[in-house]
């Protein structure tokens, strides 16, 4: 039996630092030492979710480390989720399940923030009795000293957990040595305690030339450098933040078959498109440019968090005549959850679930009908697409119901007997399922129609097993550029 280790809590000087791939790669790193880890984030604030097996509902991030760690996910791995739906509201995901809106102002309130903490605390509870050890992740900046009465996932989750803090520090931003002492100075005593060791990351260029910083950083902060990981493009994890949407940015090629994915304001669960997006005939790419959309072959209206909201934009901005153009002029236009709504006849708001809009007329390209309600369907799901034999797997997470006119065409059949979706041809459909298109099956159909307009021939991936390979990179990466040997001595220490 492996020995005990304590807790190991990555926390940030800051957001988009990188906690989340360092964590996803140690869970991988611990399972390959013959431990038993799980990874855990007391409170995420996402779009990107996921269902669990159970079928309750968590961040995409910790439901990738737990994949990474070889382990089914469940809530206890993220008790506490916050998925935007304004400027200043959230929806409070509370053990996979929502418990309503809030805003800002009324969350981060002292008041009743002890009740929150109790359920995380115990959740992160359960989860320490049944693995080894536990990977934390925190979430923002540490040093929020403004918000630390209130907090619920930094120093105060890694003081109960009893948890070792490595602190994360992004130095492609700048300002690294400022940010990372800081964090540290900003600290109580007995928190400052928890640091024990600093890892730089994104770096870019030869790393010999940062040797004599990182000592300065060792002697001004009085905490180990662990490890300076390089900026890297060439693993890919599945992301949990729309800021990575901004490289993907990018404009139609020629030779490939362009898939525009309407990037809407309240877009959610974009991990959706990384299978087709590797794919070697397609080039996909994120736009709310009209242009852009009349020069894709395929047109894709993802997930969003706010349906009502997204198809009142799309009006206002123009993109909905630039899709329904596209559908005219044969092109294939598909929705995902909240764009599958969206491409309906209407969506209704009856108790302002979402807001203030109580309906609106849809794009008109199904003849379906959808009500928002305060109930949410999570859950994953076995499928045949349009017809076909083989069996697919993906995972639904949505508000409300989406009713068919008589006579219109589900796209799936569910293996409980259910139908999903609508199919109006070849080109126009839609479903609620999220992780359709990690299907090949899916794919292939999709693609049908403009393979032979491509340069080169069909490339499959195996998505399960490419997924696999980029977890053992990550974790290889780590182990070229962080003191692992260290860090498992810091996880055996008691004091």
């Amino acid at each position: 039996m492996k020995d005990r280790l304590l807790p190991l809590m990555f926390a940030g000087t800051g957001s988009d630092v990188g906690k989340s791939l360092i964590a996803t790669g140690m869970c991988r790193i611990f399972r390959q030492d013959g431990y038993s880890p799980a990874p855990f984030k007391a409170q995420n604030m996402a779009l990107n979710s996921y269902a669990t097996p159970d079928g309750f509902e968590i961040g995409r991030a910790q439901a990738v480390q737990a994949e990474a760690a070889g382990i089914p996910c469940s809530t206890d791995m993220n008790p506490l989720l916050l998925k935007p739906s304004g400027d200043h509201t959230s929806q409070v995901v509370l053990n996979g399940r929502p418990i309503g809106n809030r805003d800002a102002y009324e969350y981060f309130r002292r008041e009743g923030r002890e009740e929150l903490r109790a359920e995380v605390c115990a959740a992160f509870d359960r989860l320490s009795a049944r693995f080894n050890p536990i990977v934390m992740e925190g979430a923002g900046s540490i040093s929020e000293i403004n918000l630390r009465d209130s907090d619920l996932v930094n120093m105060p989750m890694a003081r109960h957990a009893d948890a070792r803090v490595i602190l994360v520090a992004d130095i492609d931003r700048g300002g690294v040595f400022a940010s990372v002492y800081g964090s540290i100075m900003l600290q109580s005593p007995e928190d400052r305690k928890r640091i024990r060791g600093i890892i730089v990351n994104k770096f870019r260029g030869d790393m010999r030339l940062f040797e004599e910083g990182r000592h300065m950083m060792e002697e001004i902060c009085d905490v180990p450098v662990l490890g300076v990981v390089p900026y890297n493009r060439d693993i890919h994890i599945e992301e949990e933040d729309s800021v990575s949407l901004d490289v993907k940015k990018r404009h139609s090629a020629d030779g490939k078959i362009n898939v525009a994915v309407v990037l809407l304001r309240h877009i959610s669960n974009f991990t959706d498109f990384d299978l087709l997006e590797k794919h070697s005939e397609v080039n996909l790419y994120y736009t709310n440019n009209e242009r852009d959309l009349s020069e894709a072959d395929i047109i894709i209206v993802p997930g969003s968090k706010s349906t009502l909201s997204d198809l009142y934009e799309l009006r206002r901005s123009g993109l909905a005549k630039a899709i329904l153009a596209a559908a005219r002029d044969g092109k294939t236009v598909v929705g995902i959850c909240g764009g599958y709504q969206i491409m309906g006849l209407e969506v209704n708001d009856p108790d302002g679930v979402e807001g203030d809009l109580r309906t609106l007329p849809g794009l008109g390209l199904l003849p379906v009908r959808t009500t928002l309600t305060g109930s949410k369907t999570t859950r994953q799901v076995d499928f045949s697409f349009d017809g076909g034999s083989e069996m697919c797997h993906g995972y639904e997470i949505h508000m409300g119901t989406t009713v068919l006119d008589e006579g219109a065409m589900p796209l799936c059949r569910l293996t409980d007997g259910q139908e999903d979706g609508c199919k109006v041809s070849e080109r126009v459909m839609g479903s609620y399922i999220h992780g359709l298109l990690d299907n090949h099956t899916v794919i292939s159909r999709l693609l049908a129609p403009y393979i032979g307009k491509c340069e080169s021939g069909f490339m499959p991936v195996d998505y399960v097993a490419y997924k696999e390979t980029q977890y053992d990179a990550l974790a290889a990466m780590l182990r070229e550029h962080v003191d692992i040997d260290r860090i498992y001595k810091i996880l055996r220490q008691d004091d």
